[in-house]
């Protein structure tokens, strides 16, 4: 049954019937899952690239031969295979080669710099790189200097497994070469028909993939997530959705972000369905991509969400398909919801889950809506999915009341053991195997979970907490407010002081003192912003996350 040490809940209750509390496992490792799907649908489209398509016979194909040309190149047990790539079929047929070899994938958001991707590498001591063309330059200039272990480099064009270009999200450029880099599809046709070597069967607890979390408090740390974890949290997003083969699955989420290689990518192996990619986010692709294969259900950020049904002549029909939607990564604002409902024509349901989580831990029951808060304003982040174990605790890991706000605590079979090669750092973030989020919330009488911030976002004005989500939904309540975001500054008379940035609606018209009033009325005086600027675009993660970091370097 699914439990805290709160005792039975009454989140039960929320679960419809027949709702599992517990999930077993249903495979002992990852490529057992994707043989039976193979085995049950191999002429079942595994991926859509624009107009290609690959079947599951296909795509194991091609994993089969990218696996046994790597052991020919002395790729074994236990290596790191990096993947720097978009929504591509390059990454999905290269994470299943590194497993098919025995070895461990590594996600690489491909927006990273040199440095951050020469981090990386070093950090892994990944012996293989698969990128686009499009990431040439920044590898090119890493892997001409020393200190990283790869020796096998991989190259993939963008337009590969297509047959239909699309300018909006490809690039329309000749890419730099790599320097001794092999094409992805050469080493495919050459080792047509091959299969890997075999290799011991991996072990529920061996590591699968390492995911990159944002190193807000120093470099990024892999998360080291194992072949149980990434088959239970697919399974249950399967259970809780109830997804079955022919419903498509809408890649919004990156694939390198954790939400999109669970939600989408492993998830779509699981049920099996076919996994709809568009390379990378574009809010008019994307509407285009769901006009065509007419998926029925993605996860992603509420920004996704915000910027695709903003477009001009978008309404309800053209999402009519999109009956089990769920937004993950960001916290929803009440009104922003509210205003995406009514064009989505589908109620967009809250996901809450991290990296080290391997994904969901919470969701809102898919016939339910999210209750607000009456006194924060938040937006409830749902209850604990299947076999999850939640708390809320002080700075000591002690439990608080019911409705009092603590850090979110978090175990269970979908939770990381830890962090690749940081043994302090997994000792203070996984103390006893459960994992400190470092969110800042509460649990009501009923059941529902609630999020107030982040620990680190919390800013202290004149001796007073306050946290940027409550400022934030007070803006977005605002009908000229498109997206917002609030940080704390520095002030000699009170310490730290609210400073917001805002975007405005298309066409919309507002001043900043017209905003700060809307904000003063609406709550108390220590927590209304003092200032407040005026942007084009927030910066935001390759997840839609806000960037509320980047923005205190930044401010106007």
């Amino acid at each position: 049954m699914t439990t805290s040490s709160y005792g039975d809940r009454p989140w039960l209750a929320l679960y419809r019937e027949g709702q599992p509390t517990d999930i077993d496992p249903e495979f002992d490792n990852l490529l057992a899952m994707v043989d039976d799907a193979v085995r049950r649908a191999p002429h079942q489209d595994a991926i859509r690239y624009f107009d290609g398509r690959m079947s599951l016979a296909e795509l194991d194909a091609a994993a089969d031969a990218l696996a046994a040309a790597l052991q020919q190149r002395g790729f074994a047990a236990g290596d790191r295979l990096a993947l720097f790539s978009q929504n591509h079929p390059a990454f999905v047929i290269g994470m299943l080669a590194a497993w098919k070899a025995g070895g461990v994938a590594v996600s690489v958001n491909p927006m990273y710099k040199q440095r951050e991707l020469r981090h990386l590498l070093q950090d892994s001591g990944a012996r293989v790189l698969l990128c686009l063309d499009e990431v040439h330059e920044v590898a090119a200039d890493v892997l001409a200097g020393a200190g990283h272990e790869v020796e096998i480099v991989i190259s993939s064009a963008g337009r590969d497994f297509q047959t239909r270009d699309d300018p909006r999200v490809l690039p329309d450029r000749d890419p730099a070469a790599l320097p001794g880099a092999v094409g992805l599809t050469d080493l495919l046709a050459r080792h047509a028909g091959q299969r890997p070597a075999p290799v011991r069967a991996a072990h529920p607890d061996d590591p699968a993939f390492l995911v990159y979390t944002s190193g807000t408090t120093g470099e990024p740390k892999g998360a080291c997530l194992s072949h149980a974890n990434l088959v239970f949290n697919a399974r249950s997003y399967r259970e809780w959705m109830e997804l079955s083969p022919p419903d498509a699955i809408l890649a919004i989420a990156p694939l390198f972000h954790i939400t999109g290689l669970v939600g989408h990518g492993v998830l779509s192996l699981l049920v099996p369905a076919p996994l709809v990619l568009g390379h990378r986010f574009n809010a008019e692709v994307m509407v285009d991509l769901i006009r065509e294969h007419r998926p029925v259900f993605t996860v992603g950020a509420i920004t996704a969400f915000t910027a695709m049904v903003g477009g001009p002549g978008v309404g309800p029909d053209d999402f009519a398909s999109l009956t089990k939607v769920y937004s993950g990564g960001a916290p929803i604002p009440p009104s922003v919801a509210d205003k995406v409902e009514s064009v989505l024509g589908a109620y967009v349901h809250n996901a809450y889950g991290l990296t080290e989580t391997s994904s969901i831990t919470h969701l809102v029951p898919p016939q339910r809506r999210a209750p607000v808060d009456p006194e924060s304003g938040a937006l409830s982040i749902g209850v604990p999915i299947a076999s999850v174990r939640a708390r809320i605790v002080d700075g000591a890991g002690d439990e608080v009341p019911l409705g009092e706000v603590g850090e979110l605590a978090i175990a269970g079979p979908q939770v990381a053991e830890g962090y690749w090669g940081r043994p302090d750092a997994t000792a203070a973030s996984f103390p006893g195997g459960e994992l400190r989020t470092g969110d800042v919330g509460f649990m009501d009488s009923d059941g529902w979970f609630y999020l107030v911030d982040r620990l680190k976002d919390v800013i202290i004005a004149s001796g007073y907490k306050v946290w940027p989500r409550e400022v934030e939904d007070v803006l977005y309540s605002h009908p000229a407010v498109r997206e917002a975001a609030v940080v704390g500054v520095p002030d000699e008379y009170r310490g730290e002081t609210v400073h917001a940035f805002v975007s405005l609606q298309p066409d919309a018209v507002v001043t900043e003192a017209a905003l700060v009033a809307h904000c003063r009325e609406r709550m108390a005086a220590y927590k209304y912003p003092r200032a407040i600027a005026f942007v084009d675009e927030l910066p935001k993660t390759a997840s839609g996350k806000i960037l509320r970091r980047e923005l205190r370097g930044g401010r106007a």
